[in-house]
């Protein structure tokens, strides 16, 4: 720029506009131009100005050091003219707010122009006084209120995001009056700062004011009739936004709406005087509300923000967008999202909308520890459905929190109980006699242990994996061999895991199943010893590679079971997700750590489930692992209604699903026997003491039975399409309302052996070591008519209650395929089971 445009500029811009541009040649002949950083202290309180300084780029504050005024200041502004002529040190720091170029003439050449200058420049140093007065004045109004800036764009290329960025440019250059409506968390006043800061009004200065903070008599926003300003006169030709506009006193509404219409209003008056004239209105308003005002809409301009539910295929910008902003703050790489990771956000709702993402977002990096990619594992909705009908049982009971946090539950009990017991057991099984009448470890394993644990299911839910005997040996085995052979255990495989761990544990019960009913493991004891061991091996094997319970959370088919099953229980572990997400930063209860506040020192969940993210009790072993760790009281205990998840948060999956066919046909495999003598009066005969025929039947009763559910389900669609239902839901869905009728005939083919071998335990447990046991009393022996009414009775429930599910699912109480499926299923099992 020459000196001649320089004078010209400093007429137009600075406080000399009163002189000519030949007059102010000098000075701009001698300005020297200076960039300067953002922060930089372009001069000190107490010092001697060598010159004085003129803002050409950027923005500057002066701030004052006794008593704590600021005041900003904009391109053109001049600082330092008056202690420059009066040659006295400065009274307020000049402090850059921004990066920009300043123009600095030195003091010598100010004084000599004003010499000859002296007339026009006080003339103009006294307007410039009067607007500095009134600008210092302006600026303590309306400082609270001020919006600096824009947050952030429209992020994303979805045609709603598309649209609404139109919409937003329409209303920068429309200037007329903007309603902005939509639900909480849109973040709409950006949307409204983004129609300021994109409108010829840019350089003026936007405020926003909380409607639910104005005074009713609205003295705030008009002023007083000869009294104090109100926010429309200091604010001029800037821009206001009205926030919440929803919660707005009810008196203020028609004074909005004439001010709409007229674009001019009225002070307030004081008591019983004549009401002041009417003062036009310069500035622009926007409005911000959570739902749509009809009776703005002559004179606004309407946008709905769209929530972030439509917007599903913005998820992924946004979330990326977030983790940088994230990253760039903390200084670190930025973590990828994985597509498993993008699935779930994508399936979530967002009731708290693009603010829940942002923290989602921001959480799920603080829980991956600097993980260049972030899994579904550390991502969680915020509020699950289904969260109603609970009771925190830690709570009503607080000697029931003292025991699960105490050393007793589960390491104690599992040490000192179940670890020498399940190696006696095991022992026997191998040395001890080989039928089930005379060695105690059979009658354990089969009269007892089956039939107490299907019991705990509906209570306890997958409880029996916290004292399991097969991970207490891995464990066991994991921490000696890292004593031996210090090592970092490898990470787990979880994408591989995921899709076909629950084939391969399916694979696992199949074969258990064919070898228990082909060999008789239940009558020949070093079979059912190899069972358990090669189980344990399993177990074991994944401990010395994996960190913690790999082959109890993907593995295990005693755990597969274990995990359908507690879908049905009526208690559950949980966290309170408002208080994980608003106080912890260590996940502690996931990744485990040492001791914090309550919180005990723990190696972290051995499932790596965080308790807040669960909504399924299948990855849940009740070790209370979370519990311990917890510094915030978090996690609950919670009784709830039984199998609630099934018709609220649940996801089907495949293997899930063949698992559940094949312990029904797994019912019908136990009685193969009698299913033969019943078909041989058909005249249909098979030699089960030969090895083929035998696997051919066994294979038959464990599929065959998968068909009635198949052909329910076939019957609901075909009655949907003769125009007589409605639409059934999926095959994947509706399967599960069958799984309690499996639970309960399950339980009713164990009945005998529990109400008669289980009593003999001591004649038995006599017998296991050579001795005559008939002396020993008999803990219970049930007649066959109690056993064959428990028997009837649990089938009974058992089809009941899978009626009351299936009708949940399908969200419609009478749907009779199924449940004609589920009694055509129980009167069979009435059938085989001898009832």
């Amino acid at each position: 720029m020459t000196p001649v445009e320089r004078a010209r500029w400093l007429k137009a811009q600075t406080l000399f506009q009163s002189l000519t541009s030949e007059s102010l040649y000098p000075l701009a002949e001698q300005m020297q131009d200076h960039p300067f950083g953002q922060g930089e202290v372009l001069a000190e309180a107490g010092t001697l100005p060598d010159g004085i300084q003129i803002l050409l780029e950027g923005r500057w504050e002066e701030r004052d050091p006794h008593s704590g005024e600021v005041l900003n200041l904009l391109p053109g502004a001049v600082a330092h003219l008056g202690e420059v002529l009066a040659e006295q040190p400065l009274r307020r720091d000049l402090v850059a707010v921004s990066a920009g170029i300043r123009g600095w003439i030195p003091a010598a050449v100010v004084r000599r122009w004003l010499a000859e200058h002296s007339g026009q420049l006080a003339e103009a140093l006294a307007q410039a006084q009067d607007r500095l007065s009134y600008e210092q004045e302006r600026q303590v109004a309306l400082r609270p209120y001020l919006v600096p800036k824009v947050e952030r764009g429209i992020v994303g290329s979805s045609r709603y995001a598309v649209r609404l960025r139109q919409q937003i440019k329409e209303a920068a250059q429309s200037g007329k009056p903007v309603l902005i409506f939509g639900e909480p968390g849109l973040e709409k006043d950006n949307v409204a700062a983004l129609i300021h800061f994109g409108s010829p009004r840019r350089r003026q200065p936007m405020i926003k004011v909380d409607c639910s903070a104005l005074q009713a008599s609205g003295a705030d926003l008009f002023g007083r009739t000869g009294g104090k300003p109100g926010l429309l006169e200091w604010l001029g030709e800037g821009t206001l936004l009205l926030n919440n506009l929803h919660e707005l006193p009810a008196e203020l509404m028609p004074k909005l709406l004439r001010l709409l219409e007229t674009g001019s209003y009225t002070p307030v008056q004081r008591g019983e005087g004549e009401p002041g004239e009417e003062r036009p209105c310069r500035c622009r308003l926007l409005m911000v509300s959570e739902r749509p005002i009809p009776a703005l809409d002559p004179w606004a301009m309407a946008i709905k923000v769209p929530p972030l539910r439509v917007r599903k295929a913005d998820i992924k910008a946004m979330a990326d967008y977030f983790l940088s902003l994230y990253s760039r703050r903390r200084g670190i790489p930025k973590p990828k999202l994985s597509p498993e990771a993008l699935r779930r956000l994508q399936s979530y709702d967002f009731p708290g909308n693009s603010r829940e993402l942002r923290s989602l977002v921001e959480r799920a990096a603080v829980q991956a520890a600097g993980a260049s990619v972030l899994g579904e594992e550390v991502f969680w909705a915020s509020q699950p459905r289904g969260k109603q009908f609970r009771l925190n049982l830690l709570n009503v009971y607080p000697r029931l929190r003292r025991l699960l946090r105490s050393p007793w539950w589960p390491d104690r009990l599992n040490y000192g109980l179940v670890l020498p017991l399940y190696t006696l057991v095991v022992f026997l099984l191998f040395w001890g006699p080989q039928d089930r009448a005379h060695n105690v470890g059979l009658n354990l394993f089969w009269a007892w242990w089956w039939p107490l644990v299907l019991l705990v299911f509906p209570f306890l839910g997958r409880v029996w994996c916290a004292v399991c005997p097969f991970m207490i040996y891995g464990e066991l085995i994991q921490r000696l061999s890292l004593w031996l052979w210090p090592r970092q255990l490898q990470k787990w495989p979880r994408q591989p895991a995921e899709r076909w761990g629950g084939w391969v544990l399916f694979a696992g019960f199949a074969l258990i199943f064919l070898w228990e009913e082909i060999w008789d493991l239940p009558n020949t004891a070093y079979l059912s010893g190899w069972l358990l061991l090669l189980i344990t091996g399993g177990a074991v094997a994944c401990s010395l590679v994996f960190e913690r319970r790999f082959w109890c959370r993907y593995l295990c088919p005693i755990g597969g079971m274990n995990g359908l099953y507690a879908k049905l229980s009526m208690t559950e572990l949980r966290a309170q997700q408002g208080t994980c997400s608003a106080e912890c930063t260590t996940y502690q209860c996931y990744k485990g750590g040492p001791e914090k506040g309550e919180g005990m020192a723990t190696g972290g969940c051995p499932l790596y489930s965080h308790p807040a993210q669960l909504q399924d009790n299948k990855d849940c072993v009740l070790c209370m692992t979370c519990l311990k760790a917890c510094p915030h009281r978090s996690v609950e205990f919670n009784l709830r209604p039984p199998g609630i998840e099934l018709w609220t948060t649940h996801t089907p999956r495949a293997a899930e699903i063949a698992l559940l066919l094949l312990l029904l046909g797994g019912i019908y495999l136990h009685c193969l026997p009698r299913l033969a003598e019943q078909m041989a009066q058909w005249g249909l005969s098979w030699d089960l003491r030969q090895f083929w025929p035998h696997l051919g039947a066994a294979l038959l009763a464990l599929g065959f039975p998968s068909l009635v559910p198949l052909a329910a389900w076939g019957l609901a669609w075909l009655w949907h399409r003769l125009g007589r239902g409605a639409r059934p839901r999926p095959f994947a869905e509706m399967i599960y309302g069958y799984l309690p009728l499996v639970l309960g005939g399950t339980l009713a083919f164990y009945w005998p052996l529990f109400l008669t071998e289980a009593g003999q335990v001591l004649p038995v447990t006599w017998a296991t070591f050579s001795q005559t046991g008939s002396a020993l009393p008999v803990l219970w022996q049930a007649h066959p008519a109690v056993v064959q009414f428990l028997q009837g009775s649990t089938l009974i429930l058992a089809v009941l209650l899978s009626w009351a599910l299936t009708g949940k699912i399908a969200r419609q109480s009478l749907q009779w395929p199924y449940h004609l499926g589920a009694l055509g299923l129980g009167v069979s099992l009435w059938q085989v089971l001898g009832i």
